[in-house]
């Protein structure tokens, strides 16, 4: 193929600049950690709680997402109403919207004398300032990356799929879970894989919402800021090593399953 080589050899290293050697800076500098106070550093309990706030978080939003982001998406390829078009747009506000307006807006909406949080509170229910704060503003942060994975494999699944499998006799849910479900599950798997990319490394919509507490609703990269504001920075590349391992052993998980679910779909 023409001009294949030297294609190739820029992609290369316009991904090795931007991304690898970043990723290779950041090992480097973990490496250089004294092992032990490594250890120390990512098995402390604050460290371990912000970890396990952040994942925790991004999974239960990304599957969130994975179920109303999929309902969302249906409803917009299938149906037709008045003001479609503008709920479609509105989907990607939270690509446009800068994370801290995001964050100030949710904070103002959910606190306990904003528009959802004073009903919310009257059930015993808080959200702002709480771990389920961090959870609401990932769910917005990462609803689009599910949506717009799903969108075009629907715009070219056809209803007449369906209505052959209504003719055979396949009930409703038969015809979901059979058909439709496995014809999505690709596109679902990799909007769910971005969704969580996004909302775990996500800072500026979570830190206005989260209240910051240590132990209770403080996630990793804010930890990973406060750290380097103290000039400890070598526990900032451990706990931002930890992360990077984290993150890259799931995403791994998620697209060995998309292919493996593809694969499937060929063999059928």
């Amino acid at each position: 193929m023409p001009g294949f080589g030297l294609t190739l050899g820029l992609t290369l290293a316009w991904l090795g600049l931007i991304v690898m050697l970043p990723l290779v800076a950041l090992f480097a500098r973990a490496a250089s950690v004294d092992p032990g106070r490594f250890i120390e550093t990512v098995t402390s309990e604050r460290v371990l709680a912000a970890l396990q706030l952040s994942f925790g978080a991004a999974l239960a939003a990304a599957l969130a997402n994975a179920v109303f982001g999929t309902l969302l998406a249906w409803v917009l390829v299938r149906y037709r109403f008045p003001g479609r078009r503008l709920v479609d747009s509105l989907v990607d506000v939270p690509f446009a919207l800068p994370t801290a307006v995001a964050g100030i807006s949710l904070t103002a909406l959910y606190a306990e004398n904003g528009w959802l949080g004073a009903p919310l509170a009257e059930l015993g229910i808080k959200v702002a300032f709480t771990p389920l704060g961090v959870f609401v503003a990932l769910v917005f942060v990462s609803l689009p990356f599910v949506v717009r994975s799903i969108e075009p494999v629907l715009q070219d699944l056809s209803p007449e799929i369906e209505e052959a499998a209504a003719c055979l006799g396949a009930s409703r849910w038969q015809t979901i879970w059979r058909v439709i479900v496995p014809t999505l599950f690709p596109a679902l798997a990799t909007g769910f894989a971005l969704a969580f990319a996004r909302a775990v490394g996500e800072y500026g919509s979570v830190i206005f919402i989260a209240g910051n507490l240590p132990g209770i609703s403080e996630i990793a990269p804010l930890l990973i800021v406060i750290k380097l504001e103290e000039y400890a920075y070598g526990e900032a590349t451990a706990v931002a090593a930890v992360m990077l391992l984290l993150s890259f052993v799931l995403l791994l998980a998620i697209n060995l399953l998309q292919r493996w679910s593809r694969s499937h779909l060929e063999r059928r």
